[in-house]
């Protein structure tokens, strides 16, 4: 391999925005672990005959040919799943992306974007990228959602656009229906509802959609319905702003092994609701046990993690110690807002959930 030698960029970082450049990136280490529970990943992979059945369709495809530039059936069944219309429906290759489209179509320099903190980190990048101005809201005791001070904040900023992650990633916390509804009556801007986790716990926004045509509900494949490496997320709004979203979408965004994986697993819908109810089972396990461990704090959580709080260890011990001693692998949040001395456990399969409980307990040297 050839060693080439690269001047300091100096020249070209001078033409990247300060504010991007202020910003940390989004990324995250991902040891090897014999039990992985740091990305909020379905616990078991989707089904071999389900995997076969998806590969079985793609191969009867032609691999020379674009996607449909808009997926019409799939579309159909994304529209009976979700209840909502088709017209109104956007694809994406993850709801990251459609995160990205959304913002960059409302979002230009100094306008205020207005989030729960702490939250998702891409909605602070990417405000930073479009030139807007980030505004975090601490969360009320508990990690409870503050509706009061995220309307009163976005009205006083007149925010052009308020996050509302619910259930909220890393903390888990979920909003009513009837908090979302006040939010879109109090405030002026869109209201983007990141359902990433909406299948675990919390109340869908879906249902308002027929009547705000500033409320935009973001919807993902990657937690409950296990297609994690599959990337293909939903963005659901009032046709007319859909079709304005969907042009910062870049065209074909969507595979067809995707988009055959999403049909085939909405045909299987009974399996996903089979794990939902697995795992919400074993988060309340997880809860209860932890809850009786001196020396930690487990909040409630209504998504397919939990977040604890170290008080008489360090988090940053305990992470390591779970890591190299148990192979267990979870997420160290303790550097995020508020998140002092935090890790972030996702539910994994029943054994998953012995072995941490069991490890926590041996670390903490109490009894579950």
């Amino acid at each position: 391999m050839t060693n080439v030698q690269v001047e300091e960029p100096t020249e070209g970082l001078r033409l990247i925005k300060p504010s991007v450049r202020t910003q940390p990136a989004y990324a995250l280490e991902a040891p090897v672990a014999a039990r992985k529970l740091n990305q909020n990943e379905a616990p078991d992979d989707f089904a071999d005959a389900l995997k076969r059945e998806v590969l079985e369709r793609v191969l009867a495809r032609p691999w020379h040919r674009y996607p449909e530039f808009t997926p019409r059936t799939l579309s159909a069944r994304l529209a009976e799943h979700y209840g909502w219309d088709a017209d109104g429906l956007l694809v994406g290759n993850g709801s990251n992306e459609l995160i990205q489209a959304t913002m960059a179509v409302s979002i230009e320099r100094d306008d205020v974007v207005v989030a729960p903190a702490p939250t998702f980190s891409l909605y602070r990048l990417l405000t930073s990228v479009f030139g807007g101005r980030y505004v975090g809201v601490p969360f009320a005791s508990g990690f409870r959602y503050d509706i009061d001070r995220l309307i009163r904040t976005a009205q006083r900023d007149e925010a052009k656009l308020l996050v509302l992650n619910t259930p909220n990633n890393p903390t888990g916390s979920a909003l009513r229906r009837e908090d979302v509804e006040r939010a879109l009556a109090e405030t002026e801007g869109f209201v983007v509802c990141d359902e990433a986790y909406i299948e675990f716990g919390g109340e869908s926004a879906i249902p308002l959609l027929a009547t705000n045509s500033r409320l935009v509900v973001l919807r993902t494949f990657s937690k409950a319905l296990g297609l994690a490496g599959m990337r293909f997320g939903v963005a659901l709004a009032q046709p007319a702003v859909a079709r304005e979203i969907a042009k910062a979408k870049l065209p074909y965004n969507v595979n067809v092994v995707t988009l055959e994986a999403a049909e085939v697993a909405l045909e299987h819908r009974e399996r996903i609701d089979q794990r939902v109810a697995e795992v919400v089972a074993a988060r309340t396990r997880l809860l209860q046990a932890l809850r009786n461990i001196p020396g930690l704090t487990a909040f409630e959580s209504a998504a397919n993690f939990v977040v604890i709080r170290c008080e008489s260890r360090p988090a940053r011990a305990v992470f390591h110690t779970l890591h190299h001693d148990f192979g267990i692998l979870v997420r160290d949040v303790s550097g995020g807002v508020d998140l002092g001395e935090c890790l972030r456990i996702s539910i994994g399969r029943e054994d998953d959930v012995d072995a941490v409980i069991a490890a926590l307990m041996t670390i903490f040297g109490g009894a579950a």
